[in-house]
């Protein structure tokens, strides 16, 4: 439920939302997306190496205008990866306190894979909804980096090649996630009022300093998102 202030209400039980669905993405819309650049990556991109990653971001729509987010391994060791970002489109949707996000997504099979669904505005304002890592296979990163905190939920649903549907409800004083319907992580410092930030989309590649990179044998990797929605009060 959401409360009369407009706040997620942490008591509910029932992850179902209210109010009116302000964002129904289409991964295909130039309108609503960029692809191949963010302002989370040094200079816009292409590459963020000080984060841990081989990413080399691209344009090329066949990496994410599908809703299927791809990697493909480079000659010289960096990946070409999909990103969307709603930050620079003729749109410039944002989510802010309150609202309500649903998605689906089917996650990676290989080593080196890091896919993400998360916020980002001015540097920071920062809240994943998830980041997963085929090395923990059923570990989900679930994490508020505005107001701090994390946890790393575990789930026998969650594995290589699963469906997981997640819902975020971004609160001023609490954010919580259900995963699969199952509240997983209640965190009581919230967004704050008057918070706000672009969604990102991506898959990155993990160059080996937290988790494993890709084995020599792989040379391409990909997950999925079949919806994406915020609801607003």
């Amino acid at each position: 439920m959401v409360g009369s202030s407009g706040t997620a209400d942490e008591s509910a039980n029932s992850p179902s939302p209210h109010g009116r669905p302000v964002f129904t993405a289409d991964f295909s819309s130039e309108d609503q997306w960029v692809a191949g650049r963010s302002w989370a990556y040094p200079d816009s991109g292409p590459t963020n190496p000080d984060d841990d990653k081989l990413d080399y971001l691209t344009p090329d729509p066949a990496y994410s205008r599908t809703g299927v987010f791809r990697a493909t391994r480079m000659p010289q060791g960096t990946w070409y990866t999909g990103l969307l970002t709603t930050e620079g489109s003729p749109d410039d949707f944002m989510v802010r306190t309150g609202d309500i996000l649903q998605t689906r997504v089917r996650l990676p099979k290989e080593l080196g894979a890091w896919p993400a669904i998360w916020t980002w505005l001015d540097g920071g304002n920062e809240i994943d909804v998830f980041e997963y890592h085929p090395d923990n296979p059923d570990l989900l990163e679930l994490s508020n980096h505005v107001n701090g905190g994390e946890r790393y939920y575990r789930d026998k649903a969650v594995r290589p090649g699963a469906w997981v549907d997640f819902e975020v409800r971004l609160g001023a004083r609490s954010v919580v996630w259900y995963v699969n319907g199952t509240r997983a992580y209640t965190n009581r410092s919230g967004v704050g009022r008057n918070w706000q930030a672009h969604l990102i989309v991506n898959l990155s590649v993990c160059a080996g300093r937290y988790h494993p990179p890709p084995e020599p044998s792989t040379t391409e990797m990909s997950y999925e998102v079949t919806k994406l929605l915020v609801y607003r009060p």
